[in-house]
């Protein structure tokens, strides 16, 4: 099997979603890293858009992140004050003589960037040819009606084994079992190919997911880092599973998921909305930490038996529940390459370390980080109205007070150790999978 040289790699002049929109901050800069490349993200007010620069600065190479936007709108890098407007331009060397010329050499690396669909998207490559590639969008969430449930984490394995789980629907019954899979619902997949090129492949599972409960499903995996499947549960919803893979570094990924809704009813939609978007996220990461484990174990073996590229030569892909994943592989292969391909893996991470979700994605989710705070305030008051009621119930006696006091007292405490337990949870998972209890 051929692998894709540097020169004609895909996953190398690729727009990649890189956060939504409502999770960035405009009022400083943001890092992130794309395939291997770090990069400050950040508002341009004078532009009204959003930048992506190389983060660092060609000064004395620190990280821009680490700066401010200053009072121009500009990023004003941390170090000497040198500062840049959106597209990578040195406009101030505050240690520079009055009247003297700007450089080639003191201007940053621009990235192209877009939005759309809520997104925030960069283009990995020359931002000269980003406009002849089109965005990765899901053409059905531009109709009206959707209620859409988002959620992202930065995972611990490459963006390929997450695109092998995702279009592997196969596994769900075993892997999400006690989540959003069953066992009972197990058995034969018949996945056909209606399409497959370049630009990616299209299937159709024909009964369905749930044993044909919720109608046939159809797959797009638009490469190289978007797939979604598309069912309609007859008078229930017409949904789909929206999963973009972009690549970090080698063994790192970010996830970004969508679950969008078109309900037959008004009422599950309202449900949806009343449910805080942290307390969704929570449940998210359960399921994402089903398979997690393991997915970041198989790595480092397919690492040892010769890499990515000889996978189908290393699976044992016997049965048509295996074709999207022997497609993906094969669209590896022929046309796209893989992200870091010859780049080896970092070290193995423990249980422990991989059921990390602060920073896989509480400090960068406005609704996780905010509800962290605000639950850290919260419990102490919690423990204080504890110990005040209880003091109360003590001096107020066997009265109709005493007994209101201990009644405030056991809700403060019950209160209180909810608080704990979702602190945890913004924390750090459990690692014991739903399906092992």
């Amino acid at each position: 099997m051929t692998v894709r040289s540097a020169a004609t790699n895909r996953w190398q002049q690729a727009w990649y979603p890189v956060a939504f929109l409502k999770d960035l901050d405009p009022q400083r800069p943001n890092p992130f890293t794309l395939m291997g490349q770090d990069l400050v993200l950040w508002f341009d007010r004078n532009q009204n858009a959003w930048s992506a620069l190389a983060d660092v600065c060609p000064h004395r190479l620190v990280p821009l992140s680490d700066g401010r936007i200053n009072a121009a709108g500009e990023l004003e890098c941390p170090y000497h004050g040198w500062s840049f407007d959106g597209q990578g331009l040195c406009s101030a060397i505050p240690q520079a003589s009055s009247g003297s010329s700007i450089s080639q050499r003191s201007h940053c690396q621009r990235y192209a960037t877009a939005s759309a669909q809520g997104l925030l998207f960069v283009f990995s490559g020359d931002p000269e040819q980003a406009s002849h590639q089109p965005l990765p969008l899901v053409p059905e969430l531009d109709e009206p009606g959707w209620v859409v449930q988002d959620t992202f984490r930065d995972l611990p394995m490459d963006a390929l084994t997450l695109l092998e789980n995702v279009l592997d629907v196969s596994h769900v019954p075993f892997t999400h079992h006690a989540t959003v899979g069953r066992r009972e619902n197990a058995g034969p997949v018949e996945l056909e190919l209606s399409s497959f090129g370049p630009e990616g492949f299209t299937g159709l599972w024909q009964e369905g997911p749930r044993r044909g409960k919720l109608g046939s499903q159809f797959t797009t995996y638009a490469a190289p880092s978007l797939m979604w499947h598309d069912l309609s549960a007859k008078g229930f919803a017409r949904i789909l599973t929206v999963v973009y893979a972009t690549p970090i570094r080698a063994g790192e990924c970010r996830l970004i998921a969508r679950f969008p809704f078109q309900f037959a009813s008004p009422w599950p939609a309202r449900l949806l909305r009343l449910r805080p978007q942290w307390l969704q996220h929570l449940g998210n990461h359960v399921v994402l930490e089903d398979d997690q484990l393991f997915l970041h174990w198989q790595e480092r073996v397919v690492e040892r038996r010769g890499g990515r590229h000889d996978g189908l030569r290393n699976y044992h892909l016997p049965t048509r529940a295996d074709r999207y994943v022997r497609a993906l592989h094969d669209w590896v292969n022929r046309y796209g390459g893989e992200p870091f391909a010859g780049e080896p893996l970092p070290a193995r991470l423990s249980r422990s370390e991989l059921m990390e979700r602060f920073d896989a994605h509480t400090r960068h989710c406005r609704s996780c980080s905010t509800a962290y705070r605000r639950l850290q305030r919260g419990q102490p008051i919690c423990w204080g109205v504890v110990a005040a009621a209880l003091i109360s119930a003590s001096w107020l006696g066997p009265s109709a007070g005493g007994w209101a006091a201990l009644v405030l007292a056991l809700a403060a405490a019950g209160a209180g150790l909810r608080f704990r337990h979702w602190l945890q949870g913004l924390r750090q998972g459990s690692g014991q999978a739903p399906r092992n209890r």
